[in-house]
């Protein structure tokens, strides 16, 4: 009965140490579970700060672009273009260049299409203004018909905004926010 009674505390010793074992690897397998789901929602987060800081500097680039390239024609329409205001609109230029190219490696396709139609348009009309410059416009080119390009361009980089603003749960992408 000695043996009997041996091997039932040993069996009992063993299932408690067995137990509190198999415990601590739940607590350990959950405390992992944990920390994955919190590094899960760490970079959620840091990513959807990235693409709001993205839009907000293409947004506020864009804008700086189109006015830049208002002023310019301003100024064209005077006699002889200023040097300060050819710089400012290359330096424009440069910085939405290089926010767009950002965006290309951030925003889901819905954003990037349209930031994609404003970059087309503001380019075109970056090269329509630069050939009106130089004295050497395509066939009806004029500095009234940059002007009205200019104006759709506003209404370009709105549509992109709205976009921006639904990605990022803002809005509903459907609301008209003028420029």
């Amino acid at each position: 009965m000695e043996i009997g009674a041996m091997v039932i505390a040993a069996v009992g010793v063993v299932g408690t140490l067995g137990g509190a074992l198999l415990t601590q690897r739940g607590a350990e397998r959950a405390k992992r579970r944990e920390m994955e789901l919190l590094r899960g929602h760490e970079e959620i987060r840091d990513y959807l700060t990235l693409r709001r800081t993205c839009y907000a500097d293409l947004n506020r680039d864009a804008r700086q672009f189109t006015t830049a390239l208002n002023r310019h024609l301003h100024v064209m329409r005077e006699p002889g273009v200023g040097g300060a205001d050819s710089a400012a609109l290359e330096v424009a230029k440069d910085a939405h260049r290089d926010r767009y190219s950002q965006a290309q490696m951030i925003a889901p396709d819905a954003v990037l299409a349209r930031a994609k139609l404003v970059n087309r348009a503001l380019y075109q009309l970056y090269g329509q203004v630069k050939r009106l410059e130089r004295g050497a416009p395509e066939p009806g080119e004029t500095i009234e018909t940059a002007v009205r390009a200019k104006d759709d361009v506003w209404e370009l980089i709105a549509e992109m905004r709205a976009a921006m603003r639904a990605d990022l749960g803002v809005s509903d992408g459907t609301g008209s926010v003028s420029a």
